[in-house]
């Protein structure tokens, strides 16, 4: 039997984010400490911590609102509103920012990991939209929340529904995790022949380079010059990224145009729509004017100004974005490459004069280093597995996505009954 109550006549406890003196200064975050949540930090229903903001213990300790425990859900609650987590950290401990909020349900009633997954429904998510307020930051208050129904079967099913949903859940963070590997190891390559230059170290040396063939080798000098950027590989130049790359700034369409209805190709206005390696379909652009060609590397020339994804598919891109690749057509080089141009990018966080952003001309004049096609193919030809691999399992991990959002709603409708399934429930 299926029940529908409102959040405000269940035992979900709702926390917010702290909003007094109390809550931290930039100048206040560390690198380590005691994990202090953002927004950002909310990636396709899952955390992603890897750049995220610590404070003291001290600090810690004077803030009481927003503290969270293990198993918690976390849900954004102003500009992209409804996004959201399951807080599994180590330590299980930790805050959110004023943006944010916290669900914990009793476990009696309501199962913790149903909630997180009926939250994630798209029809929670559009109950959510519905009750927002506000046209340039979207809210949603706590008390408008509390007035959203949910429906919920007894407690037995709803703890078999989220073991067949976390199944898929960890075969998709099982590829995230080998993604971050295979990609890790990529970019450890990429480091040693282009900016560490081991192979012509190791061939001043007399050394055959580690883990390089002979024909591979041979493409290396076996000396260094000067240059502007210092000691480079003989025969190595110093150009430009406007000299190596293929560059397209985005332009944005008429907001008339964009839709949520598959009409045209996928738009992507900015990084709010990265993930791991390729961006999520969300907007279309029935009318697009500039385009990134599949496996160009997006990066973002807006607020934060060089965050990096590749497109996975033609797509239309706004001018929060812009599309690049190599002259040669590496798509790997291209990609790796503008990851080590991080430090040139955060220059212009503070050019804009709100946003830090980059324009053509400033992006086409970074610094870059111009190796032999050569090498760059080398390259090419030995990441290529890595970087397929990497792709097929975000196609897979794209596809299990799909079919766990097709079997939500009717999980949760009892549509498809699985009360009398033997499942291992933890």
């Amino acid at each position: 039997m299926i029940c529908t109550k409102k959040i405000k006549h269940l035992p979900i406890m709702i926390i917010d984010g702290d909003r007094s003196s109390r809550y931290p200064k930039r100048s206040e975050f560390r690198e380590k400490g005691v994990l202090f949540l953002n927004t950002t930090n909310i990636v396709q229903n899952r955390l992603d911590i890897t750049e995220a903001n610590f404070v003291s213990p001290e600090k810690f300790s004077e803030i009481k609102k927003g503290r969270l425990q293990r198993s918690d859900i976390v849900m954004t609650t102003r500009g992209s509103i409804g996004k959201v987590a399951l807080f599994d950290c180590d330590p299980p401990e930790g805050l959110i920012n004023a943006q944010m909020l916290i669900l914990r349900a009793d476990g009696e009633v309501i199962d913790q990991k149903f909630l997180f997954y009926h939250i994630c429904s798209d029809n929670f998510q559009t109950k959510l939209k519905n009750f927002a307020s506000g046209s340039a930051q979207p809210q949603i208050p706590i008390i408008d929340l509390k007035e959203i129904e949910i429906a919920f079967p007894p407690l037995p099913t709803q703890r078999k529904i989220a073991a067949i949903l976390s199944k898929l859940d960890d075969k998709i963070e099982l590829n995230h995790q080998m993604n971050e590997t295979l990609a890790a190891i990529v970019q450890a390559i990429f480091k040693s022949w282009f900016v560490d230059f081991d192979p012509v170290r190791a061939k001043m040396e007399g050394r055959m380079p580690v883990g390089m063939d002979a024909a591979t080798a041979t493409l290396f000098p076996s000396a260094f010059q000067d240059s502007p950027l210092g000691k480079i590989p003989e025969g190595w130049e110093v150009t430009t990224v406007g000299e190596e790359f293929n560059l397209t700034m985005g332009q944005s369409p008429p907001g008339s145009t964009y839709n949520e209805e598959e009409d045209g190709p996928p738009f992507y206005q900015g990084r709010k729509d990265f993930g791991f390696r390729y961006p999520t379909r969300r907007v279309y652009c029935n009318a697009p004017t500039r385009f990134a060609k599949k496996s160009d590397t997006l990066v973002s020339v807006r607020a934060p100004v060089g965050d990096i994804n590749m497109a996975a598919e033609k797509c239309c891109i706004g001018r929060g974005l812009a599309a690049i690749r190599h002259k040669t057509g590496s798509r790997s080089y291209t990609y790796y490459a503008m990851q080590f141009l991080r430090e040139d990018f955060t220059l212009y966080e503070a050019e804009g004069t709100v946003f830090g952003a980059i324009n053509k001309t400033g992006f086409q004049t970074l610094s870059q280093l111009r190796p032999s096609d050569g090498i760059i193919e080398a390259f090419e030809r030995l990441v290529y597995p890595f970087d397929q691999s990497i792709e097929n399992n975000e196609n897979q991990s794209r596809t299990l996505s799909q079919i766990r959002d097709a079997l939500l709603p009717k999980l949760i409708s009892g549509e498809l009954d699985v009360s009398a399934l033997e499942i291992d429930t933890g």
